[in-house]
């Protein structure tokens, strides 16, 4: 980096609920423009399956739609249905990433697949089965010539965990990708070391954007020594003018620490001249989990996190959309989930 001051450049305004669907759990989603119309990639899965860890053995990406940016957006189709459990995301598919490039739609996720029947929610190997699930989790990419068309699968994950002689040999997930003008394409990805270590993000490159990946650093960027403090859900994107690669990310911690922001499950910005060494903004904080509606209510969410940016034709990010839902309490959704929509100040 160059030593400048990092200023952090998103200011967020009021918020409405931009997705929703009776009968399902929702959760992440990117979003995408095209032919006049607003594009969204989410994931969903069935509420008579509790929240919890279901999401790993049920999710679906879905496509949604709407005339605005902060919709409602209407469900199209299911994106990825199951293929079978051969394949690395034949169970499940989930965290979406939506880019076009030279004509061509671009759509990165996580897969995971598992033997047998789901797990039931009380049984006694349940927490053990969402674990061996969990570090199934692997980055997948599929191409379309056309926003409404078919998603062509790849059989195997993009980007690989190694081996545990390095810091993410347990999964590959949250894949971010930022698109440079010569299609040279940057990944940011979430893994850990082993059950319970800190959450850590990678950074990989290819020369296209479904090219071969190879990682761009040994080590994961954002460093820290104290293990309490870990960050996932990150977003990030190329700004052009200003040659930054730009980050928000959510702070996470564990064991009563406040995190980068000072308040858990806030998001966070940072950015870097090569993508490799992010500094984080003197005021970090993105979002916070108080939410200002567009009716004037605010709430205090319970959770407000897998953060996505949706741009205008300059390149200006213009909405900030997070999942999150009903429960007061972290991980509290025995109501119902949804994607906010946050338009963008300044």
């Amino acid at each position: 980096m160059s030593g400048n001051k990092v200023i952090n450049r998103l200011k967020v305004g009021e918020g409405v609920i931009a997705l929703q669907m009776d009968g399902y759990y929702i959760w992440d989603c990117s979003v995408i423009k095209s032919g006049g119309m607003y594009h969204m990639f989410s994931s969903r899965w069935p509420k008579k399956w509790d929240f919890r860890s279901n999401w790993l053995f049920h999710s679906e990406i879905i496509h949604a739609v709407s005339e605005s940016p902060e919709g409602p957006y209407q469900f199209q189709n299911v994106v990825f249905p199951r293929r079978g459990r051969e394949f690395f995301d034949g169970m499940n598919t989930h965290n979406t990433c939506i880019k076009e490039y030279n004509g061509k739609f671009y759509l990165y996720y996580m897969g995971t697949t598992y033997w047998g029947d789901a797990p039931v929610v009380g049984e006694a190997f349940y927490d053990e089965f969402a674990l061996e699930t969990w570090n199934r989790k692997r980055i997948g990419i599929a191409v379309a010539d056309d926003i409404n068309g078919e998603f062509v699968r790849r059989d195997r994950p993009l980007l690989e965990p190694r081996d545990c002689t390095h810091w993410d040999c347990t999964i590959t997930t949250n894949p971010t990708v930022a698109i440079l003008p010569d299609g040279k394409t940057y990944m940011i990805y979430k893994s850990r070391h082993s059950v319970g270590a800190p959450l850590q993000l990678g950074v990989a490159v290819a020369d296209s954007p479904d090219g071969a990946f190879t990682r761009l650093s040994d080590g994961p960027i954002l460093q820290y020594e104290n293990p309490n403090i870990h960050v996932e859900d990150p977003y990030f994107w190329y700004d052009a003018a200003r040659k930054k690669f730009c980050l928000i990310a959510k702070d996470d911690s564990k064991n009563g620490d406040y995190g980068i922001t000072g308040e858990w499950g806030s998001g966070f910005y940072a950015e870097s001249d090569d993508c490799i060494h992010f500094e984080i903004a003197d005021n970090p904080k993105v979002y916070s989990k108080k939410v200002r509606w567009k009716d004037g209510r605010e709430t205090i969410q319970g959770n407000l996190e897998r953060p996505s940016l949706l741009f205008d034709e300059n390149g200006k990010p213009t909405h900030l959309f997070c999942a999150s839902g009903n429960g007061a309490a972290p991980y509290d959704f025995s109501g119902d989930t949804y994607v906010v929509c946050m338009k963008l100040k300044g």
